[in-house]
């Protein structure tokens, strides 16, 4: 059981960074939130970026979920940074390397974001993500210590702060930084934690989960195209049509829930098949950290000429075969990374 347990939650970790690349297809190459023609694709697209958005989310609460009873290591810490540096430092220099850019395209700040990745957010994702970690064992010990009833009062606590308030005002509040930092992953931690340890009866069907992941997404697409007609003649509403593309919005955090039950709860045969969602699960960070990265990110998507389809229906499959290409490629590149890594750790051994 714990064997198929874990493979679902390793293929929601595949879904997840395919749907995070997508993501980054849709808001950075296509600049959907940005967009004045309001065509029949962009809103296609936004209804894709509805049903992608609660990613982010989900990858979190895979930690949280394992971390909150697993023993914590050290060691990982490292590992992260370790991981996390290499990209930070070798892409700059292998573009170098292959004539894609000079040393006179990067000053001393740029170097900095390479060495120091976590301290400058080079990969905001990391960063809160590295300080997650390193708090896991203070909250997973908090977590056990309190009954349910207190966990909960400080769960909803955090929501107000972190979530609730940013949902509700059509205003821009000073303290929201839209879930991109620690703060919101530690909330995620606590809602996982708690999902493992008393996960409502009706949540542990998997239809019954389904069914508030779609019908949260809708409701993401759904209020964002309001507030933005709305927006024409209010001010406030314009603003707001973009906040439920926030992934501490509540209706991302409700769905996020809902799609991350709904793999939680599934079965799958042991086999071919799981060993291979096994076998490949493990480099989806490493796909992110290659194409996140500073000198990547708004770049790949050119490398792929979306240009030539921007506007047009055929930026659906090309959307698809680009996401594909880079989960691949990322792959290829974590794969050889984790190889190098290995073949230190052997010698550092001797």
């Amino acid at each position: 059981m714990a064997s198929k347990r874990q493979t679902n939650f390793e293929l929601l970790r595949i879904v997840a960074m395919f749907m995070i690349i997508t993501l980054h297809y849709i808001v950075k190459g296509c600049s959907v939130s940005d967009a004045i023609d309001r065509t029949f694709v962009y809103y296609t697209l936004r209804l894709i970026e509805a049903f992608c958005i609660v990613a982010v989310n989900c990858y979190v609460f895979i930690s949280g979920y394992f971390l909150v009873e697993s023993e914590w290591k050290a060691g990982r810490v490292i590992s992260l940074l370790a991981q996390i540096l290499f990209y930070s430092v070798f892409i700059p220099v292998a573009m170098m390397c292959i004539g894609m850019i000079s040393w006179q395209d990067l000053n001393l700040y740029d170097w900095i974001g390479f060495i120091f990745p976590i301290e400058t957010e080079h990969y905001w994702f990391a960063t809160a993500y590295l300080m997650m970690y390193i708090l896991a064992p203070v909250l997973a010990a908090g977590v056990k210590r309190m009954d349910k009833r207190s966990l909960q009062i400080v769960i909803i606590v955090l929501l107000i702060f972190f979530s609730v308030g940013k949902s509700v005002l059509p205003i821009s509040l000073a303290t929201d930084r839209y879930g991109y930092d620690y703060g919101w992953f530690l909330c995620l931690f606590l809602i996982a934690a708690y999902i493992r340890l008393y996960c409502p009866s009706w949540l542990e069907q998997k239809k019954h989960a389904l069914l508030i992941y779609v019908s949260m997404c809708l409701c993401i697409f759904a209020l964002s195209i309001a507030a933005g007609i709305l927006g024409k003649s209010i001010d406030a509403f314009a603003y707001y049509s973009e906040m439920p593309y926030t992934y501490n919005h509540v209706l991302c955090l409700i769905g996020a829930i809902g799609l991350f039950c709904v793999f939680k709860n599934a079965k799958i045969r042991e086999g071919k098949m799981a060993e291979i969602i096994r076998r490949f699960a493990p480099y989806t960070f490493g796909i992110y950290l290659l194409h996140e990265h500073i000198l990547v990110r708004y770049e790949w998507m050119e490398w792929l000429y979306i240009d030539n389809v921007r506007g047009t229906w055929f930026i659906l499959p090309h959307m698809i075969v680009c996401v594909v290409i880079i989960y691949i490629m990322g792959t290829l590149v974590d794969f050889i990374r984790a190889y190098i890594f290995q073949k230190v750790r052997k010698i550092g051994a001797r």
